[in-house]
């Protein structure tokens, strides 16, 4: 047989919701205040009631001694049941449903009590400081059980002391309010007692909402969850209030903005300063994937608002892949200019062959040397002009294209750019697409010619595309920048539109513009204008490397 198994013991404890466990801490918190509350008044409840039951009694006793006529017959008839002390002192305790009215001489000899046997007798309790001409409340016990007392001295008509008086009112009546006020005030507790239920029930529910049911325990695992992911991703979280104030700063975001715990707390403008970083993470530059410089670091910014007022930004490091952006912007430039050139390069080897075949050797040398001459001329003077070896590369080899198409492609008198470039590749992929629009709007025309001017003005990067071509029409200079919109007809394997849209979204991405207009030629001038784009003198340039789609985009766009 199998062993039976142990019966379960029942766990008494706290429930494991917070919703429960809020309610039933407020509930009872709520249930020992008003305890506390009732005790608190029933505890000087009672003295309370003592005490005006004794002032009640010593009200009586001054206005029964008050009147003249009872010390008049104190002093001149007998302690009798029937006699006139005896007949008014009833009279005035039936009035004021007082327990006993007393009146005495100074021997302590009762000439009233509503106990006719007790007339004539001496009072059972000490009256020495009503006698002495001293009013007296207290709680005692005499002849008809425990009352509260009143005494005062009763004096003749020339103020002397002649007997005092006795007043008594029964304690049972005391007690009877004090046990029949109990119940109301219980009453008035337990409405209390149920306003503050039905208070904490609502709030446990708020809580229940806000926290979505959740446990104290499950809470805190997610506490803990979230400090180890915000602390260990490799991409910097700052969290804002609804003010703008730092509320929260993981280890990258203190890295990447140079700042610490200390910003916690203070406003961005405060902890960072002025500048495009702050205008970025405080939401005042809005959009998508936006770039900034903070230091030496190419930073990639987004922005996200929360139901609360604030935003939570993300910051990504694009200085990392430096090095291998270069390599492959190098890379890829080369092969645009081979392939640029080899459909001319061959129409000159055909060139050059026939000459030598015809036995023309001087006019094959000078034909070498004009052609390198020409070439060597063109890169030297984009070299002079342009440092940035990219753009560099990539103007030497549309230069090459357009000569092709019989398209006179040069830099401007003005041009002049320094290798200080954040992010070359892209101003490559907006000076690479311009000018393959202004090629394309010019081919076929006579004297066709674009004209390129790049130049620095401070850590502003101004660029402008002149061509001869046939220009813009006014009513369509925004819509040439919509996605998707083009004139030309695409062709097979890619689609239009995507050149001129992906170059102002890399100038408002960095901050910039992309316009256009008509230049004094009569054809197109496009102008792009990037803040911030060029590193201040002394620092090391940044090249960042774009997302996929930027990637696409620019392959596309080609």
């Amino acid at each position: 047989m199998s062993p039976t198994p142990p019966a379960r013991r029942l766990r008494l404890g706290l429930p494991r919701r917070m919703f429960a466990q809020v309610l039933l801490m407020q509930v009872a918190i709520a249930a020992g205040v008003a305890v506390l509350a009732t005790g608190l008044f029933l505890a000087p409840l009672s003295d309370q009631l003592d005490d005006q039951a004794m002032r009640r009694a010593l009200s009586i006793a001054q206005t029964t001694a008050a009147q003249p006529q009872i010390a008049e017959d104190l002093a001149h008839t007998p302690a009798t049941v029937g006699g006139p002390v005896q007949r008014e002192a009833e009279r005035i305790r039936e009035a004021t449903k007082a327990e006993y009215i007393v009146v005495m001489d100074r021997r302590g000899v009762r000439w009233s009590h509503p106990t006719p046997g007790e007339v004539g007798r001496t009072v059972s309790t000490d009256p020495g400081q009503a006698l002495a001409g001293h009013e007296v409340m207290q709680i005692d016990n005499g002849t008809l059980g425990r009352s509260a007392r009143g005494k005062v001295p009763l004096r003749d008509s020339d103020g002397k002391i002649i007997g005092a008086v006795s007043v008594g009112i029964a304690y049972d009546s005391v007690r009877a309010r004090l046990l029949h006020t109990i119940p109301e005030l219980f009453a008035y507790a337990g409405g209390a007692l149920a306003v503050g239920a039905l208070a904490a029930w609502l709030i446990s529910r708020r809580v229940q909402r806000q926290t979505r049911d959740l446990a104290f325990s499950d809470i805190s695992a997610l506490l803990a969850e979230r400090e180890a992911m915000l602390h260990g991703i490799r991409e910097g979280v700052v969290a804002l209030d609804r003010t703008g104030r730092v509320r929260l700063l993981n280890d990258e975001a203190g890295r990447l903005l140079g700042i610490g715990d200390e910003a916690v707390g203070r406003s961005l403008d405060e902890a960072l300063g002025e500048g495009r970083t702050t205008d970025v993470l405080a939401g005042r530059v809005t959009g998508t994937d936006l770039l900034t410089v903070r230091g030496q670091r190419v930073l990639v910014a987004n922005r996200m608002p929360t139901d609360d007022g604030g935003a939570v930004a993300t910051l990504r490091d694009r200085t990392e892949l430096e090095q291998l952006g270069r390599e492959l912007d190098s890379t890829r430039g080369l092969i645009d200019a081979l392939r640029a050139q080899d459909h001319e390069h061959a129409n000159r080897m055909h060139t050059l062959l026939g000459l030598l075949e015809l036995e023309m050797y001087d006019d094959a040398v000078e034909f070498v040397g004009e052609v390198v001459g020409d070439h060597r001329d063109t890169a030297e003077q984009v070299a002079e002009k342009i440092q940035d070896p990219l753009l560099a590369a990539l103007l030497v080899g549309k230069a090459t294209v357009a000569a092709e198409r019989g398209v006179a492609l040069g830099l401007a008198e003005r041009t002049g750019l320094p290798d200080r470039l954040i992010d070359p590749r892209g101003l490559v992929t907006i000076v690479g697409n311009l000018v393959d629009n202004a090629l394309d709007a010019v081919a076929g025309t006579p004297h066709a010619r674009v004209e390129v001017e790049l130049r620095a003005e401070g850590r502003t990067a101004v660029l402008r595309v002149r061509d001869t071509g046939p220009g813009i029409p006014e009513e369509q200079r925004e819509l040439i920048f919509t996605e998707g919109w083009s004139t030309k007809k695409p062709p097979a394997h890619r689609e239009r539109g995507i050149g001129l849209s992906l170059v102002r979204r890399l100038a408002e991405r960095q901050g910039g513009s992309a316009a256009v207009g008509e230049a004094v030629s009569g054809g197109a001038e496009f102008t792009v204008v990037l803040p911030e784009a060029l590193a201040e003198p002394g620092l090391e340039p940044a090249l960042a490397v774009p997302s996929d789609a930027q990637t696409v985009a620019e392959e596309e766009s080609r």
